[in-house]
């Protein structure tokens, strides 16, 4: 990772992927699924839901919805947290293109 100095302090430049930075081997999808979990958290409060009614509306229970607003998402997968949001009122559109570099990586982008 890069360093720069601001303020003079020693700081260095996220790659943009938290979980990467962290080394994690399952960087990239955390991070949709962050990214997922964090529209359901808009939605639901833009919905004015509780906990109860967003859990029947997402079809998943409550203590998972309670889990999820608290960052736990661990145990949902990329296709739930989409079905989730589907059922909030959200569409969802994959697209697919050829990369610019040998391999390719996902990308969140929210309208």
């Amino acid at each position: 990772m890069a360093k720069r100095i601001i303020n003079g302090i020693e700081v260095e430049i996220g790659s943009g992927n938290v979980f990467a930075d962290l080394g994690l081997s399952d960087a990239e999808k955390l991070k949709i699924k962050s990214g997922l979990v964090i529209e359901i958290t808009k939605a639901v409060r833009k919905l004015g839901l509780t906990q109860d009614e967003a859990a029947r509306r997402m079809g998943i229970t409550q203590p998972k919805v309670s889990g999820m607003l608290r960052g736990d998402f661990a145990n949902l997968s990329e296709r739930k947290l989409m079905d989730c949001l589907n059922r909030l009122g959200y569409d969802i559109e994959i697209k697919v293109k050829p990369a610019t570099e040998p391999l390719g990586h996902l990308v969140l982008a929210v309208a």
